[in-house]
């Protein structure tokens, strides 16, 4: 089975994209509503941020007061640090169970939408990474308007991101959100032909031969490694081409 990293920036269309894929068939854990449902009412991960922070932290109704933590943890690193340490371990694993749940049904591939795939390192145990991107100039209009904010709140939020021309560099496909919906779409009819390429056969063996699976699974993963150590940015790997 195929697992596909799909990232972007924001306001690039990633969101858009992962629809598109999902109304496609392809089967996508979306790392946004893990990172919810591992802090739910009554999980461990919601105890322990509980446990070290102050207990107003937990709504009336069990549930964490995000808006508060927020408050808490945006200008104080250390505070911030603990959070994360508690939330991605959990969405780590959470992912890779609803990944094996994948492979369990027999899936071909499945997509792994993470917003923060390239900085928080995941990039490196995906199979293929997909990088939704526009032009900077668009990318800003468009969160402008999403967000009905100023040029400077705009500019001062894609600041603190890591550049999407800087993510194209881990990017086995990129897809240009820069136009209209229509081509977004043969973007995706392009992407998803290229995927299926890169499936092939071999996957119905990997599943029915466990072992075989995951040697091919071990060797893919250390040369794709090797191979990104140095990424380079180019556009050529866009499009599904």
């Amino acid at each position: 089975m195929l697992v596909i990293g799909l990232t972007g920036g924001i306001a690039t269309g990633k969101s858009t994209v992962s629809a598109l894929l999902s109304t496609s068939g392809v089967p996508v854990v979306d790392a946004d509503i893990l990172a919810r449902e591992v802090v739910a009412p009554g999980t461990h991960a919601l105890s322990k941020i509980a446990a070290h922070f102050e207990p107003h932290l937990i709504l009336p109704d069990g549930s964490l007061d995000r808006k508060k933590l927020g408050s808490i943890i945006f200008n104080d690193e250390t505070k911030r640090k603990i959070v994360n340490s508690i939330v991605h371990p959990a969405v780590t694993r959470a992912i890779a169970l609803n990944i094996l749940k994948c492979w369990i049904r027999g899936e071909r591939m499945c997509v792994v939408d993470v917003p923060l795939l390239i900085e928080g390192g995941l990039w490196k145990w995906m199979g293929c990474v997909v990088v939704v991107y526009c032009s900077p100039e668009i990318q800003l209009r468009r969160l402008m308007d999403r967000d009905q904010c100023t040029r400077a709140e705009a500019e001062a939020r894609l600041g603190s991101q890591l550049p999407i021309t800087t993510k194209i560099a881990y990017a086995d496909i990129v897809i240009d959100n820069s136009g209209s919906r229509s081509e977004l779409e043969d973007q995706i009819r392009l992407c998803l032909k290229r995927l299926d390429r890169i499936v092939g056969r071999t996957w119905i063996v990997s599943w029915l031969f466990p072992p075989f699976g995951l040697l091919s699974v071990a060797w893919t993963l250390l040369v794709r490694m090797v191979l990104r150590a140095k990424p380079t940015s180019s556009m050529d790997r866009g499009n599904g081409k």
